[in-house]
């Protein structure tokens, strides 16, 4: 479907790709990691052909059909949101904007003429196609104007424009930003499920695992292919990094040794040993090879002091209008709290964030801060930085160093150097780096301020996957506390101990866990709906029956019996424990690692339930369809 050929593109001086080769088969679905400013978006851009590469060549299969969803699409201000999803460049699209205008126009002619392709193309359902990706993706209003949409609005009307072209190739970069977990989810189903190619860049590494079959890898000019999902690669790519170190580790010392006979030959030396200094060259090239960047240890930093008393809301309320973001919400923040924050689009996430740190009053009630706190606020919207200053003064004009409570320190360049910005990037301009790279810049300007409680909007978005390890390495040994915002499941299950879902209308849930304990509670409580709705639906029809049928009923083996038995005492020792460990949870009085332990039995004790609750239907299913026999 797709072959990339001997492909290199550098930009003045700066050599992003290298005689890169790779295809894309039909159907398939492929992943491309790089850290950032390595060369993915300027890939997917020579893809598309809104760049040409220096060398190499691109050949498509002659029924090509390519979407692009950029990171920042967009979209005109004019339309509205129906319109501007059939904005594409597509045949469809251009059909249906054809139609629209004979419409308008009442051309009966051309209508004629458009029928038979509106009928060949099965174009009636696309509006109600439209309308119902846009449902999933949290936006029902499909004749709003644009002209008012965020950024985040933006990003999801884009995506449903391109996945109702039905393309053969779909390009997404970073497709999941912006979008909320449930949308994500959907995301991941359609995507499966889809009879599409698929070449993704995106940080979302459960994303990857559960869509991709290929993972793609540009690292040092080169390209990298590993046959599985994204947990296959890490596996292999720490065997290749080991195996490259292991080698750049034998060319150090072979280097050494003929480093030091060289500088024992004699100025005027025979031609006899020009191969071994020619040699000398070739090895030296090879032991420059291994500069790989890994994950940075950050074991050793904390945060800065923190007394006691830390935070604590009051009785908080927030309205704007008619929407309640918050209805008398109290809670009392710990030492060493890592709280995630989870719920759909517009319920007031980044408005929590904003009434914690002041820069919203709150109608009702108050926060109570302890003297010690330093806030650091990490913002979605990213702040201007001056393009002509050096990415170090940038820190320093902030701090020179971070002094700790132990003594310890770390300075400006160091934080940089941790956060993968080694001396030569230090050094150079900010409009160099690429959008990933200010992000991370703008990490570090939060982070040399020394702060103990953080609050996280979104952190993880255009980050690279290397700068999220080194990030979830630092917040995990963060000794202050962390509040966060993220789309981000694999990152949510790395840091937080547990969460603050935003249900809307005010209401907030406190659950003890992380995302996935949570994503299983909440299956398992549907499930558990369904099957009360299904119970009470067929006893209001036995009601409502004047004369029912007598059947004789069947009945369990004694094997069958027995299981079912057991199946239900084991359920109610779980239910029990877990409430128990639930009170315990919501005591405040565990630290961190026995909060941790305990969050995780209860995701362990839930999935027993699970299993246990459906073998129980299955076996009551029997009965019922036996009986009706």
């Amino acid at each position: 479907m797709l072959q990339v050929e001997n492909l290199s593109k550098s930009f003045g001086e700066l050599k992003l790709l290298e005689s890169v080769s790779f295809s894309i088969e039909n159907s398939e679905k492929v992943g491309l990691i790089a850290p950032n400013g390595n060369g993915k978006t300027t890939l997917l851009k020579m893809l598309t052909g809104e760049l040409q590469p220096d060398e190499g060549r691109i050949v498509y299969s002659s029924d090509m059909r390519i979407a692009y969803l950029e990171q920042q699409p967009y979209i005109n201000p004019k339309h509205t949101i129906i319109e501007a999803c059939l904005d594409g460049d597509d045949a469809l699209s251009q059909l249906l904007r054809q139609w629209e205008l004979a419409v308008q126009k009442g051309d009966g002619e051309a209508m004629g003429k458009l029928s038979e392709r509106m009928d060949s193309m099965q174009a009636w359902s696309v509006e109600h196609n439209v309308a119902e990706i846009l449902g999933k993706l949290g936006i029902t209003d499909i004749h709003r104007p644009c002209q008012k949409l965020s950024g985040g609005e933006a990003k999801r009307i884009a995506l449903a424009r391109v996945l109702i072209q039905e393309p053969n190739l779909l390009i997404f970069d970073e497709p999941t930003n912006h979008l909320d977990l449930d949308s994500i989810e959907w995301l991941e189903d359609y995507l499966s499920q889809a009879h599409m190619g698929l070449l993704l860049v995106t940080h979302d590494r459960y994303f990857l695992d559960r869509v991709c079959s290929r993972i793609i890898e540009i690292d040092d000019l080169s390209l990298y292919s590993y046959q599985g999902n994204y947990h296959y690669y890490v596996e292999k790519r720490e065997e290749r990094l080991a195996a490259r170190e292991a080698s750049v580790g034998k060319a150090r010392n072979l280097m050494r040794k003929e480093l030091d006979w060289i500088r024992r030959q004699p100025q005027a030396r025979g031609t006899k040993a020009k191969y071994r200094i020619e040699a000398f060259e070739k090895l030296k090239l090879q032991a420059q090879s291994g500069n790989i960047q890994t994950e940075i240890d950050l074991s050793k930093h904390q945060s800065t002091y923190l007394g006691k008393k830390i935070f604590e809301a009051k009785n908080v309320s927030k309205r704007f209008g008619e929407k309640v973001i918050l209805d008398n919400f109290c809670y009392t923040f710990s030492r060493y709290d890592k709280v995630g924050i989870i719920g759909p689009n517009g319920v007031g996430k980044t408005t929590f964030l904003k009434l914690l740190l002041g820069l919203e009053q709150p109608d009702n009630g108050c926060f109570d801060i302890g003297e010690t706190v330093r806030f650091g606020y990490y913002r979605q919207e990213m702040p201007p930085f001056d393009p002509g200053k050096r990415v170090i003064d940038t820190i320093t004009d902030i701090a020179d160093t971070i002094i700790y409570p132990d003594g310890g320190s770390i300075s400006a360049s160091q934080l940089l150097n941790r956060f993968l910005f080694p001396p030569h990037k230090q050094y150079s301009p900010i409009c160099k780096l690429s959008g990933g790279e200010l992000r991370r810049l703008y990490l570090c300007t939060v982070l040399i301020s020394a702060p103990n409680f953080l609050i996280l909007d979104e952190p993880t978005n255009d980050l690279d996957i290397v700068t999220l390890n080194v990030l979830e390495d630092y917040l995990s040994e963060f000794t202050g506390c962390v509040l966060v915002v993220s789309h981000d499941r694999f990152f949510m299950d790395k840091i937080v101990s547990h969460l603050f879902y935003f249900e809307g209308n005010g209401c907030i849930k406190d659950f003890p866990g992380n995302y996935s304990q949570w994503r299983l509670l909440k299956e398992f409580r549907e499930s558990e709906s369904v099957v009360s709705t299904n119970s009470d639906k067929q006893t209001t029809a036995k009601e409502e029956k004047k004369k029912p049928v007598q059947r004789e009923k069947y009945k369990l083996s004694f094997k069958e019996q027995k299981e079912y038995d057991n199946n239900k005492s084991r359920i109610e020792e779980l239910e029990k424990e877990q409430k128990e460990l639930e009170k315990i949870l919501s005591s405040g009085t565990l630290q961190d690692i026995e909060l941790r332990e305990q969050s995780i039995r209860i995701g362990k004790i839930m999935e027993e339930m699970e299993l246990l609750i459906f073998r129980q239907l299955e076996l009551e299913d029997s009965i019922e369809d036996k009986s009706g026999q």
